[in-house]
């Protein structure tokens, strides 16, 4: 008989992407140029104040485990950063410092989830959102979202879904893969649902620093402060530039601090040392200048791909305004479609099946995250394939 570990390890799906990158090197390894689009990971590296930083930190030995809530000059900062950006003011305390987002989700389900609890879930939407539910015994209920609301969940949708189970809701703004957003006063009456029942409302926000478009409508803001229990996620991954230097953070209610402090002890103890003294340099003008240059050039790949896409016979559904992701419909199975793409054209290109089971099967993910001149050459081969 299985344990139920290896029960629930056999029971998640590989990453289709992780198919598309081995073959990718594959062909590279052949002498074929692959046009990357496949992962979502900025083409940029850390600004140079937090490079400078970072390397301050190892020569001065800055290495030990930190406080598992994270190093208080970070945490600081982040408060800072909510008060400047959005206005909002965070008290220190409720900050926690994490391994990556990952480890903060993992930490925030251990928390949450109990055996048998539903926490809704957008599908499509990230997958390890219903495998780290999973994980901890909980059931993802996914919401099938769509083009038409935007790949969001609405409050008729979170309302119909809810049951007596039902713990939460976990979502993501900018999403991925699609790229789009909730609108803030959707988000506030979904908030204010979930509070009169009780439950916690996640919010993903690791993609907020990348949000494209000049209307009110697309004018950034936190879930922080709406009503009942919410919970705030983000990264330096993305519009700080620094995946592998695996650091996140996540916002809590002040009542469960010390839970979350308890069980990142045993999961992470803390969050790697000198990444998070080169992470307070992420804040400084000079890296937020940075970082708003690099964020205007992926507005411009954008703004560049979307049309060139739609032009090579790929529907969009709902154009994207944060992230960097689009979404597209190629109207025949995604996984032979991203396949012969990579084979004939050398473009690399995820299957729309890693997101989840609502219509993913038709749809491709492609990542702008590479310089604008490949991103021309991949507009080039995918037009060319498609005719």
């Amino acid at each position: 008989m299985r344990s139920p570990t290896a029960r629930r390890a056999a029971e998640i799906q590989p990453f289709e992407v992780m198919d598309v990158l081995a073959r990718a090197h594959a062909l590279e390894a052949q002498g074929r140029r692959v046009v990357h689009m496949e992962i979502g990971e900025p083409d940029f590296t850390a600004p140079e104040p937090v490079v400078e930083a970072g390397v301050r930190a190892l020569r001065e030995g800055k290495t030990a485990y930190t406080a598992t809530l994270g190093l208080p000059a970070l945490r600081a900062a982040i408060a800072a950063h909510y008060l400047d950006r959005f206005g909002v003011q965070v008290p220190v305390s409720r900050i926690a410092v994490t391994a990556g987002a990952s480890g903060g989700l993992l930490t925030l389900a251990a928390l949450y989830v109990e055996a048998g609890d539903e926490i809704m879930v957008p599908d499509p939407g990230y997958p390890g959102y219903r495998h780290f539910v999973r994980a901890f015994e909980g059931v993802a209920r996914a919401l099938a979202v769509s083009g038409a609301e935007n790949f969001q969940p609405t409050l008729d949708m979170v309302r119909a879904a809810w049951g007596p189970r039902t713990k939460g809701l976990l979502l993501g703004s900018p999403s991925n893969p699609t790229g789009t957003l909730i609108s803030r006063s959707e988000l506030e009456k979904i908030a204010l649902f979930v509070a009169q029942r009780n439950g916690v409302l996640l919010v993903d926000e690791i993609y907020q620093g990348l949000v494209y478009g000049t209307e009110p409508r697309f004018a950034p803001y936190t879930a922080l402060g709406m009503p009942g229990e919410v919970v705030v996620i983000n990264s330096f991954s993305k519009y700080f530039c620094m995946t592998g230097w695996r650091l996140g953070w996540v916002v809590l209610p002040e009542s469960a601090v010390r839970g979350f402090e308890k069980l990142a002890q045993h999961l992470f103890i803390s969050a790697p040392a000198a990444a998070q003294h080169a992470a307070v340099a992420a804040f400084s003008a000079e890296s937020i200048s940075i970082l708003e240059g690099r964020r205007q050039e992926f507005a411009r790949r954008r703004d560049f791909l979307v049309p060139q896409l739609r032009q090579a016979g790929l529907a969009i559904p709902a154009e994207p305004h944060g992230a960097f992701y689009v979404y597209a419909d190629c109207g025949r199975d995604s996984r032979r479609f991203a396949k012969d793409l990579l084979e004939s054209e050398a473009v690399a290109a995820t299957p729309g099946a890693d997101f989840g089971a609502n219509g993913t099967d038709r749809f491709v993910r492609f990542a702008y995250t590479r310089s604008m001149a490949d991103i021309e050459e991949a507009a080039r081969r995918i037009a060319r394939f498609c005719r």
